[in-house]
């Protein structure tokens, strides 16, 4: 959702006048807010994976007549189907899934063309079948969120967070499994260097990181451990007052760099190729083994090198011109 953004701009810039709403999951909604390009965003019901074929009619029925395009991101028949039912006059999309009849505006993907998937999606705004880089402009936007400034100064007096202290978020989830994560020693050993340095550190995730963030808490007391204490729209502003965070290749990391927070991505069994972190204030870390990237959900070896072989110092040093000198270290 965070690359789709480039999209969103995209469309904003030709077509000022449009009308951009965008049919998403429930839990996306929050980053779709903080998208000045889009309008509106619309709960999709069914969830991943199921057909729902009831509750997709009635969604469409309830989108007739109001829009003149659809431009439909996922590569599944499923995804096609809500505009197809609504009536949508022009519906875009690349080949995929057997679509045939359902997008009437088809376009051929050449991946090697476009290596990354913030190109794909932005090529979705063009008139070009077989699109390739060169048809993009030269210089295309960057994925951005807004921020609400006085809600973010509520959530940190509400969670008790000191506004005065500069902090860094730890990003210890990887939804995709545990071959994208940094191993959790490892992050406790930064926050302890971190905490050391007088700097507050927070722990940020969903409730599916409860453990991560309280075995990170436990190994370095000081820690606040955030994790399922929060809602994706207060990540974003947790993130946004953060000085400096560092994280896995994950949905999160995304936000960091939408926000430019300077920020270290951990890159193991995953290639930043694709989906990098695209912001300045962003640095990616990898060793680059032979057996990388491998993108299986648990490492097919067994040894995890290609992120436990990264070291909190490599990390810290890394990140330490940006975080903002300390001439105090709390009791």
């Amino acid at each position: 959702m965070v690359m789709a953004s480039v999209l969103f701009q995209l469309l904003r810039a030709r077509q000022p006048q449009a009308r951009i709403d965008v049919l998403a999951p429930g839990w996306s909604l929050p980053l779709l807010a903080r998208m000045p390009e889009v309008n509106q965003g619309i709960e999709m019901p069914v969830g991943h994976g199921r057909l729902g074929l009831r509750t997709r009619w009635q969604l469409a029925r309830s989108l007739r007549g109001r829009y003149d395009q659809a431009i439909v991101l996922p590569g599944s028949l499923k995804s096609a189907l809500v505009p197809w039912l609504a009536g949508i006059a022009r519906r875009t999309g690349y080949r995929g899934e057997q679509r045939y009849g359902l997008l009437n505006d088809m376009r051929q993907l050449r991946p090697a063309e476009l290596p990354l998937m913030v190109q794909r999606y932005a090529a979705l705004a063009l008139d070009v079948r077989a699109p390739v880089a060169a048809d993009l402009p030269a210089e295309l936007p960057r994925p951005r969120l807004r921020v609400e400034r006085a809600r973010q100064a509520a959530l940190r007096a509400d969670l008790g967070l000191d506004a005065r202290q500069p902090a860094v978020a730890l990003l210890p989830g990887a939804e995709f499994g545990p071959s994208k994560q940094w191993p959790l020693a490892h992050y406790a050993a930064a926050a302890r260097s971190l905490l050391a340095q007088g700097h507050a550190v927070w722990v940020l995730g969903s409730p599916k990181d409860a453990e991560a963030g309280r075995l990170i808490a436990e190994q370095a007391p000081g820690t606040i451990d955030l994790c399922g204490r929060t809602r994706l729209e207060d990540a974003v502003g947790l993130l946004a007052a953060a000085s400096g965070c560092i994280s896995n290749d994950s949905g999160l990391m995304h936000v960091a760099a939408a926000l430019d927070v300077p920020l270290v991505a951990l890159f193991g069994s995953t290639s930043p190729e694709h989906t990098p972190p695209l912001s300045p204030a962003a640095q990616v870390l990898r060793l680059g083994l032979d057996c990388a990237p491998c993108f299986q959900r648990t490492c097919p070896l067994g040894h995890h090198r290609c992120l436990r072989d990264i070291s909190p110092a490599q990390v810290l040093a890394a990140l330490a011109p940006a975080l903002p000198a300390l001439s105090t270290v709390p009791a």
